[in-house]
């Protein structure tokens, strides 16, 4: 058995467990010992980080061979358009290659904890929010693609990778559970 710790990380929170640099850090949150991230958030992104104490799990959630799907729910700048969720369907060409959405869907504003910072609203500037689901998991990859298309991502929240979600779990919070890695032995001797 792995343990696996799902984290509803915060925006502007390092991805990582020490930064040269004085951000805030998984350590800030978490002090369970020898978990690590499976996968990484960036810095102005939310939501879903996997931390697990196997390599093997580690290596079957973050690889892109595995395609372990990825829902992002995105508050974009502009009323998205019908055609720009299709462009994000089909593809779009991005400098290290093209880069599809599985599924690109308008939605309403979904029900999540206030930002800290707050997004910069303008007064006379409409948003629009959508559920993207990715198979892969470049670096900025969300946010390129949506402006790819024009409409910039102002909030990126992961909310779920694979069968794992946010689900009652509130920004900077976690819990712990465990997966059964097939074929991986015990240690323990019978008898």
């Amino acid at each position: 058995m792995a343990k696996l710790l799902l984290f509803n990380k915060p925006c502007q929170v390092m991805c990582q467990f020490s930064d040269s640099d004085g951000r805030k850090t998984l350590a800030d949150y978490i002090d369970v010992p020898g978990v690590y991230p499976a996968g990484r958030l960036d810095y102005d992104s939310e939501g879903l980080v996997l931390l697990c104490d196997d390599g093997r799990l580690q290596a079957r959630i973050a690889h892109p061979r595995h395609k372990m799907r990825k829902y992002y729910l995105v508050q974009v700048e502009g009323e998205i358009s019908e055609s720009a969720l299709g462009e994000l369907e089909q593809g779009v060409m991005l400098k290290d290659g093209h880069a599809a959405a599985l599924t690109a869907v308008r939605i309403t504003e979904p029900a999540l904890w206030p930002r800290v910072p707050p997004i910069r609203q303008r007064k006379h500037l409409t948003t629009s929010w959508i559920e993207l689901c990715i198979d892969e998991g470049r670096n900025r990859q969300v946010r390129r693609m949506t402006a790819a298309v024009g409409f910039p991502t102002l909030r990126l929240v992961r909310w779920r990778i694979g069968e794992w979600t946010l689900e009652a779990l509130a920004s900077g919070e976690f819990r712990t559970t465990t997966v059964h890695i097939p074929g991986k032995r015990s240690n323990r001797r019978p008898g």
